[in-house]
């Protein structure tokens, strides 16, 4: 009888789906049922606002976003979201913020970014495990412990922040750096220090992890760090298909990676490819940003996740991966000169730009929504802090090479 009730309940679950998500809309907050009804009716902005513009804004919203942080730290909020309000802050994204926000605090010559870059990097330091190792999740999440991902990702903030203040980072930075050289498996992978809130499985995008010992490896050359990070990058290309598609390569469904995933992955590849010059890694990152552009829509969109033939998974777009890709594709038109590259991280970023409110509350303003529409499946009804982060990243590199 279970059985049977469960092949009934199967059979009606196409039926029931738009009674049941009907009820699920009448639930919402008003404010998220107007966003949602705006991104579904198609309005975006006719005209892309420019690259200018989305830095200015886009900055002014991640200092709102440090400043708001439910848990009144130093580090930038996870999130705005249309059901919640602001959140907690997040340490794995604040670490890569810091090196945008250095960045732009050099442009332009602004020390109050270089200040705010300053507090993160003091709070992230303050809650470093002792060895080496940094949470995952939001402050307030349970369980509290190492994750490789995260302290991947902090690992660039505070190879950053050592960079110009080696009396305060350098040590911190070798702790992080040294924690995941040996913590990791002999084949290149990372197992032994999952995140608690993604699938257990084994992960090719931690190759943006591999970044984050090259980046230290700049500061402070150490080859038990490139070893690694080499190593682990080899391990990924052996999950790539001849299309160019990850496996191994999603949170939580590695059948059907989404773009911000493969994006981590790609600018991995990248970034390999620019610390040692070998070619196999340029190639690896040739083939998988070959596939996504493959994928790339004639407007500039991008769909959000991707099943191993490169036909798009699920309906909506994952903006913060469409803008991390885009700033690959612009890496790779510096390093080969292949206009089709420039077109189209050009062509992804201004659709991006053309979906955020430059005119609207103070929690949005300027921000870039998880997924568009806003009710997609990445991160539905939030403004993660990194999506905004990465379209800054992507946008300046834009603003660089139009102005060369």
């Amino acid at each position: 009888m279970p059985a049977f009730k469960q092949a009934i309940k199967t059979a009606l679950k196409p039926a029931l789906s738009p009674a049941l998500h009907w009820l699920d809309f009448q639930k919402l907050p008003a404010s998220a049922k107007q966003a949602s009804r705006a991104d579904h009716s198609g309005s975006l902005s006719a005209a892309d606002p420019g690259p200018a513009r989305a830095i200015d804004a886009g900055l002014d919203w991640l200092k709102r976003a440090q400043d708001q942080s439910k848990s009144a730290d130093g580090g930038v909020a996870r999130h705005w979201s249309y059901l919640s309000g602001w959140a907690p802050s997040y340490p794995e994204t604040t670490g890569y913020i810091v090196p945008t926000l250095l960045e732009q605090a050099d442009i332009r010559a602004d020390p109050e970014l270089g200040a705010r870059a300053k507090r993160m990097l003091n709070w992230l330091v303050s809650i470093q495990f002792g060895n080496g190792g940094f949470q995952g999740g939001m402050i307030g999440q349970e369980p509290k412990v190492p994750v490789t991902f995260n302290t991947g990702q902090i690992l660039l903030g505070l190879a950053a922040g050592a960079k110009l203040w080696p009396d305060r980072y350098l040590e911190p930075m070798r702790k992080a750096a040294n924690f995941l050289s040996t913590s990791q498996d002999d084949d290149g992978c990372w197992r032994s220090q999952p995140s608690p809130f993604a699938a257990i499985d084994d992960k090719t995008y931690e190759t943006h992890v591999s970044w984050g010992l090259f980046e230290a490896a700049r500061i402070e050359k150490n080859s038990q760090w490139i070893t690694a990070a080499t190593r682990q990058v080899d391990w990924a290309i052996t999950h790539q298909k001849s299309n160019g598609w990850m496996d191994y390569c999603c949170l939580s469904d590695k059948t059907a990676p989404i773009s911000h995933t493969l994006g981590y992955a790609l600018r991995g590849f990248m970034e390999a490819w620019r610390f040692t010059g070998h070619v196999r890694f340029l190639k690896a990152a040739t083939l998988l940003a070959s596939g996504l552009r493959g994928r790339l829509e004639e407007d500039g969109r991008l769909p959000g996740a991707f099943r191993a033939d490169w036909s798009p998974a699920i309906p909506s777009s994952c903006l913060t991966g469409a803008v991390q890709i885009a700033h690959s594709w612009l890496m790779l038109f510096e390093d080969t000169g292949e206009a089709d590259w420039l077109d189209a991280g050009k062509r992804a970023n201004a659709w991006a730009r053309r979906t955020i409110d430059f005119e609207g509350s103070e929690t949005i303003r300027g921000a870039v929504k998880g997924s568009y529409p806003c009710d997609g499946s990445y991160c539905r009804f939030e403004y993660p802090n990194w999506a905004t982060k990465f379209l800054i990243d992507s946008c300046q590199l834009e603003a660089e090479l139009e102005a060369a």
